[in-house]
């Protein structure tokens, strides 16, 4: 039997930039419980603060409680924690654990199903396991349920069912967030997908779409960022076309952008946790089945191509300069996956940096957004950030590959000593010497 949503307590399992704003925005109607097994970010939380950036430290302390006793006087806010007793109560478990690729580009389900693992020792009869997490079709029910049975010893659909309702948190926007964004949802059963539809409609304010089951939910999400991978990935081909017609590429596209149904793509770097990894997770569904996905899988590899790309570019136009390769100094403004927000996660930066490394070059990185402690545990580079803002001249390139607003504002300049190479295409055609 469900309970209805004032008798739930609700518990967000993962506290990153999907789950900390899912949380927030149920803790402003609901008891709801947040739990992450790092004991930094837990204590982070706990402080009121949110080093994602994508909840404001306000919004966030506005809705903390600190013990259970709180949470259930008030009967709505938020308690975070890494233990797993505060959670045991609840009835709403909504998954929101990183779905991460290996180095051979494989689907790790690891976090989904240790976080199965975990909900499935203290499930409940009558409980409800929402994921939220990437996946490929079938994940939910043929991977992720039968943990939750092993471990409960409950029937699924009889004792405790499922629910699937795709993250689409755009990390950085703070136009689109959580409750803006419509939301897709579904069920096990037909009573259970109503549930979760209504569930989600008391705070998303975009509204809701339910899908038909569960599966066709898991396509959908898996599907909407293989679509951009793939027009990236055209756009991506035309500018290194058009780059040996000597064609600018912008001025090609905003030509075209003329016509009412011309989709508005740009070429850059495509790195990120969700368009450059959710494809890999759809090819791999299609290859178990017996079919090999040719546009996809060759979508991925262009847009992985890109970094080799911009530096073998500014190679060249160091050489056509007559500016020294080996030995010299360039600088790499911005490392995050995108533009004013933290999140360096799949950057396809790195590309960019170990192709000129591979030159013998001296490569300096600079990113005011971010965090230089991690960037050195994930990818072993120091970058430069916080006051120390690099001498401009003293670099032989410059390739502006994140489009922070604070670089937009400093005075980028070509000549004759120096190659200016612009990623984004934010700089002035004037200013620069080649740009995608």
């Amino acid at each position: 039997m469900l309970k209805s949503f004032a008798e739930s307590k609700i518990a967000i399992v993962g506290l990153g930039y999907v789950g900390l704003p899912l949380a927030v925005a149920f803790a402003e109607k609901f008891a709801t419980v947040g739990y992450d097994i790092d004991p930094k970010r837990v204590d982070q939380l706990q402080k009121g603060h949110d080093r994602t950036l994508e909840v404001e430290d306000e919004d966030l302390k506005k809705v903390l409680v600190k013990t259970v006793v709180e949470l259930e006087d008030k009967n709505k806010g938020l308690l975070v924690s890494d233990a797993i007793i505060p959670i045991s109560s609840c009835s709403i478990y909504i998954v929101t654990v990183p779905t991460p690729t290996d180095k051979h580009n494989k689907p790790v389900l690891t976090p989904m199903l240790k976080a199965s693992e975990m909900i499935g020792k203290i499930l409940k009869k009558g409980d409800v396991v929402i994921y939220e997490s990437t996946v490929y079709p079938g994940v939910t029910e043929e991977e992720c349920v039968p943990v939750l049975e092993k471990f409960s010893g409950l029937k699924f659909n009889e004792d405790f069912f499922a629910g699937y309702s795709p993250e689409r948190i755009n990390p950085g926007d703070k136009e689109h967030t959580v409750t803006k964004i419509l939301k897709v949802t579904s069920g096990s059963t037909p009573e259970v997908a109503e549930y979760v539809d209504q569930l989600y409609k008391s705070v998303i304010t975009a509204g809701t779409h339910k899908a038909s089951s569960i599966k066709v939910a898991e396509a959908a999400k898996v599907i909407e960022n293989s679509q951009r991978d793939i027009n990236i990935a055209f756009v991506n081909e035309l500018s290194k076309i058009f780059n040996l017609l000597g064609i600018d590429t912008q001025e090609v596209l905003e030509a075209a952008g003329t016509k009412w149904n011309f989709l508005p793509f740009k070429p850059g770097l495509v790195g990120g946790h969700c368009i450059g990894v959710d494809p890999f997770y759809l090819a791999q569904k299609a290859q178990e089945v017996g079919y090999h996905p040719e546009i996809i899988l060759a979508g991925r590899r262009l847009n992985d191509s890109m970094g080799k790309h911009v530096a073998t570019e500014v190679i060249k136009h160091m050489m056509r300069k007559d500016l020294k390769v080996i030995d010299s100094k360039v600088l790499i403004l911005g490392f995050t996956f995108k533009e004013d927000c933290p999140d360096v996660r799949n950057t396809r930066v790195i590309d960019i940096y170990k192709e000129l490394k591979s030159f013998d070059m001296e490569v300096d990185v600079y990113d005011p957004w971010a965090d230089s402690k991690e960037v050195e545990h994930e990818y072993g580079i120091t970058i430069i950030n916080g006051n120390n803002k690099p001498v401009l001249e003293d670099y032989s390139a410059i390739i502006l590959a994140v489009a922070h607003k604070e670089f937009k504002s400093w005075s980028i300049k070509k000549s004759e000593k120096q190659v200016i190479f612009d990623v984004k295409s934010v700089l002035p055609k004037k200013d620069v010497d080649c740009r995608l």
